[in-house]
C-alpha cells in the first residue's frame, strides 16, 4: 500500500493515537506542533460522551488552521515538513492518491 494512502487513515478518529504521540503534524497547514497544543477534537456528543470507545475515537484539530487533519507519530510514521508537504499535495492539492486497478 501507498505509504500516504496508509498515512492517511490516522488522520481521524486518532484521540488514542495522539496519546502516544511526541510529536504531531498537520497536512492541511503543514504545521508541526506538541500533541498538548491540540485543544479542539470533534466526534463526542451529549449521547456518547461517557463512551470511551467513542472518547477514543475522536479527531483531533489542529491548533493553527482548525482542520481535521492532525497525525501523530504515535501511529509510526515521521512527522516531517517533507511528509507532511507530501500529504498536502496528495489530499488538499487534489493530486489524490488511487489504488492501483485490479490485475486481470
Amino acid at each position: 500500500m501507498n505509504e500516504l494512502l496508509a498515512a492517511y487513515r490516522y488522520t481521524t478518529n486518532n484521540y488514542a493515537q495522539i496519546e502516544k504521540s511526541k510529536r504531531c503534524g498537520c497536512c492541511n497547514c503543514v504545521q508541526i506542533f506538541k500533541p498538548d497544543a491540540i485543544v479542539g477534537w470533534t466526534g463526542l456528543t451529549v449521547q456518547n460522551m461517557d463512551d470511551p470507545k467513542a472518547i477514543n475515537e475522536q479527531t483531533a484539530m489542529c491548533p493553527h488552521c482548525g482542520s481535521e487533519a492532525v497525525i501523530g507519530d504515535g501511529c509510526g510514521f515521521l512527522i516531517t515538513p517533507d511528509f507532511l508537504s507530501r500529504m498536502n499535495e496528495a489530499w488538499f492539492q487534489r493530486t489524490m492518491i488511487h489504488r492501483p486497478a485490479a490485475k486481470k
